[in-house]
């Protein structure tokens, strides 16, 4: 049996260091050996369950409570208990240095694939769950998936439509210097700030990496991370992506302040036309326009688009799982927390409210991503065959693609805080990576 308790943390904050390896999937299971099946009765299943998230406001506002009380018409004799925790990706990732870690719990990002069998429980075959669930591939290890996705989310600008469209700006920027252009003419004619970073809260901030695939419209653009050796070298997309973000904050286009975001009062900035623009994920759409509805605005003033580039004449926005839902292979009560996955994911409409991509097969796509069909935006479903290697590369770079302290070290560069140059910065990742690649054998 391993131990993970003897795992070592580092500082607060920071990733649990998940070096596994050793404990990890093994051989190739039989189809369904061992998996936490759906129940066939639900009358039979009992137990509490104690499920984590990271949707705090669902949990403050009742929605969580809600949900809990449609499951049990189906399941009554579960209770289903919910912790709503704001650092999500520290405190979990935290506690997964012990056994409790709730019973049912969304995957932290910096858990390696490889590590799922260690810490989860197998749900099923691929073959068996990809024939309900789209995005699958990302939780699945050795033919067996340990996570299911909620929702798949595509990637892009929330955007203040009124805002954009007082500073003169009526159409999508083609390119990143149109994109320039377009904040630029917000900042001198309106009294938005163009950008915002959310800096302080830092999560934020890796959504840039979401936008991998986008301005290449390619859905192997995530696996290509494993062989390219120098993936910020001119004209590679984290080059394109992140030069974007620096140009942003050296031309004076995001906040006076970093240090002084705020991710819940963001929400009530650009709904009420304080702040014009923040990249995030189609998931976004739907808070920010409750926060209009609540400040009094229109809440239809909130827009999504998608990132300023082009491949032959058309916009692509990468599609990607969010986090994926996954079950504690120490959970005392397995049966009851596979049916609340499953109920959640199938019947319980969150996708839909949320104006998120469902992962169940054949589901509409949301409202809120209506105007990228009718402009012809192709969506980019990524694949995830090589992310394995990528993740171990990059764990071995420490760059932290799925980190936000890279991105934070190049606002704090491009607003005069810290020393150096993009070109400088770019060089250091571009070494990081290759030589942590040609270690790991991509």
């Amino acid at each position: 049996m391993c131990d993970v308790r003897g795992t070592r943390v580092m500082a607060a904050g920071i990733a649990l260091m998940i070096g596994l390896t050793a404990c990890g999937g093994g051989g190739e299971p039989a189809p369904n050996e061992g998996a936490v099946t759906v129940p066939s009765d639900p009358g039979q299943v009992s137990g509490t369950i104690t499920v984590l998230t990271n949707r705090t406001d669902q949990v403050q506002d009742g929605t969580a409570k809600a949900y809990a009380a449609e499951f049990n018409k189906l399941y009554p004799k579960v209770t289903v208990e919910f912790q709503g925790l704001t650092d999500y990706e520290g405190d979990v990732k935290i506690r997964m240095n012990s056994e409790d870690y709730g019973d049912v719990l969304s995957i932290p990002n910096s858990v390696p694939t490889s590590q799922y069998p260690t810490f989860f429980a197998p749900l099923g075959s691929a073959a068996e769950i990809s024939q309900t669930y789209d995005f699958t591939e990302r939780g699945t290890i050795n033919g067996q998936v340990y996570g299911i996705a909620n929702i798949g989310v595509a990637t892009g600008f929330v955007y203040n439509k009124a805002v954009w469209q007082q500073a003169g700006m009526t159409e999508w920027p083609k390119t990143p210097a149109e994109f320039i252009t377009a904040l630029k003419a917000i900042k001198e004619k309106t009294g938005a700030t163009p950008y915002y970073t959310n800096y302080k809260d830092a999560w934020p901030l890796t959504n840039w990496g979401n936008a991998v695939g986008s301005p290449s419209c390619d859905p192997a653009a995530n696996d290509k991370l494993a062989t390219t050796k120098e993936p910020w070298a001119a004209g590679q997309e984290l080059n394109v992506i992140d030069t974007l973000l620096f140009d942003i904050v050296k031309n004076g286009l995001s906040e006076a302040d970093p240090n002084t975001t705020n991710w819940e009062n963001s929400k009530n900035l650009i709904a009420t036309g304080k702040i014009a623009t923040m990249w995030l994920g189609s998931w976004a759409v739907v808070q920010m326009r409750d926060a209009a509805t609540k400040a009094g605005k229109n809440p239809d003033d909130i827009g999504f688009m998608p990132f300023p580039a082009q491949v032959d004449g058309h916009f692509c926005a990468a599609v990607r799982p969010d986090y994926q839902y996954a079950i504690n292979v120490h959970s005392k009560n397995k049966a009851a927390a596979r049916a609340w996955i499953e109920w959640f994911i199938t019947k319980s409409g969150d996708a839909q409210k949320a104006l998120s991509i469902s992962s169940v097969k054949g589901a509409p796509l949301p409202s809120s991503l209506q105007p990228f069909q009718d402009a012809g935006v192709k969506f980019v479903s990524l694949s995830w065959a090589k992310n394995t290697m990528v993740l171990d590369i990059d764990k071995a770079s420490e760059v932290g693609l799925g980190a936000p302290d890279y991105r934070q070290h190049l606002v704090d560069v491009a607003r005069g805080a810290a020393k150096g140059d993009l070109p400088g910065i770019f060089a250091d990742l571009n070494k990081k990576w290759s030589e942590a690649q040609s270690t790991i054998g991509g």
